[in-house]
């Protein structure tokens, strides 16, 4: 089984784009970063890009004079260790006291709620 690189949270934001917009080149990756917060800078960018390739999250190839973009590895795979990481690190790898946490903190509407449901009984033994 392929490891999932670790990814850090700036990192999933290009990770975004690069899911949503693959193959695309680091231009596009820039202004559409750049469009949703100005507050990046292109060679911040590119020095993301160049990590993700070395994380061996991407992939490049090139065209022309420029670079397109794909990623290694799907969005699920890093969700789901993402996720699994959170998980261990904040509680313990238990999900009942992540959900109750969660479920007191927040306002469920009651769509959410049937939803939840739902899942659980889904999950029923």
């Amino acid at each position: 089984m392929k490891s999932v690189p670790r990814i850090s949270e700036t990192e999933w934001e290009v990770m975004k784009v690069v899911w949503a917009k693959a193959p695309c080149s680091a231009g596009d990756i820039i202004s559409t970063l750049m469009n949703a917060d100005p507050t990046w800078h292109p060679k911040t960018i590119k020095t993301f890009l160049n990590r993700l390739v070395g994380k061996q999250a991407l992939g490049f190839q090139k065209e022309g004079r420029s670079y397109l973009y794909r990623p290694l590895v799907m969005e699920d795979e890093c969700v789901n260790a993402a996720s699994d990481t959170f998980l261990d690190r904040v509680f313990g790898g238990a999900l009942k006291p992540m959900l109750a946490h969660f479920v007191e903190r927040k306002q469920l509407s009651a769509e959410e709620i049937r939803e939840l449901k739902k899942l659980l009984e889904g999950k029923k033994p």
